[in-house]
């Protein structure tokens, strides 16, 4: 009696321990290789790694179901989100990647247009000072005539140079030549809907607006918000200062004196679009910089 019991009780455990294997399941055995891949991968892991997270606590849910037993299909349904989960991590990984070479090379342009700006103006400089030597050898020689030539060659010199520069600031910037200056349209990209803080993807202009008027610190601006007509007008057009002040908040914080600045508030006036279609709507949420003439101005940046 006691021989038969004592081999039954170790059958018993080793059919409850077979019980307890989950069966293998081919769905959930890609799912786990997916997420281990996506783990080994450097790229992944370093730019996506909440999305990793969440693809690995989908897999432990998924590994449950089967050593529970769960139903074959549910298992498959769990395995499958995982799948996506992981896709997902993959995919946001090498969109952040994809962006950061875009930003690299715009950063490495900018670098480049500004070494072109920088060797054009010494050049100009260069020339300039050579200019104002043979002026300064003219009246040595008491050469008037030769003096005057000297010297209007000079100043046509830094003149040029200095529209020239000008107007590839103002290139750069897609300024528009109006009746009331030039124009420098920042679209709704630059704050979420119904904000006024700007987002980071805006940032880039508003350095770009910065080093404008820290290179001509004789040009005032005006700030002027819009938005559509979406909402109550008074709501618009306090949210329109809103906007308007962050931009020249953001540009003091650069480095722009404030007596450079001021702002305006428009709301939902003088549209630019048919605020009918979402397109109008947006085209008409913005922030204009108008940058106020000169009277030296003889720029043309069409």
């Amino acid at each position: 009696m006691n021989t038969r019991m004592t081999v039954l009780v170790p059958l018993a455990a080793l059919f409850a321990a077979c019980t307890s294997i989950p069966e293998q399941n081919a769905a959930l055995d890609q799912a786990h290789s997916a997420v281990d891949a996506a783990r080994h991968n450097p790229q992944v892991a370093a730019l996506a790694p909440d999305e990793l997270t969440k693809a690995a606590d989908s897999l432990r849910v998924a590994e449950q179901a089967a050593t529970d037993h769960a139903a074959t299909a549910t298992v498959n349904h769990l395995a499958y989100m995982t799948l996506q989960r992981v896709r997902i991590a993959n995919d946001t990984a090498s969109s952040k990647a994809s962006q950061a070479v875009v930003a690299g090379a715009a950063a490495e342009r900018d670098k480049l247009l500004l070494e072109a700006r920088t060797n054009e103006a010494a050049s100009a400089e260069y020339a300039a000072d050579n200019a104002e030597k043979q002026l300064a050898l003219s009246e040595q020689n008491n050469d008037r005539k030769a003096a005057e030539l000297a010297n209007a060659d000079a100043a046509a010199i830094r003149n040029d140079a200095r529209v020239s520069d000008l107007e590839m600031q103002l290139k750069d910037l897609n300024a528009k030549l109006t009746d009331r200056g030039m124009v420098v349209t920042l679209g709704d990209v630059l704050f979420d809907t119904g904000k006024s803080q700007i987002l980071a993807s805006g940032s880039s202009n508003i350095t770009k607006l910065a080093d404008f008027f820290k290179r001509n610190p004789a040009r005032t601006a005006l700030i002027e918000g819009y938005t559509d007509d979406v909402g109550a007008p008074s709501v618009n057009l306090e949210l329109s200062q809103q906007r308007a002040n962050a931009v020249m908040t953001a540009l003091i914080s650069l480095g722009v004196p404030a007596g450079q600045l001021a702002t305006l508030a428009h709301g939902e006036d003088m549209p630019t679009a048919d605020n009918a279609t979402a397109a109008g709507r947006q085209m008409n949420r913005r922030v204009e910089i108008v940058i106020a003439p000169t009277s030296k101005d003889v720029v043309s940046i069409e």
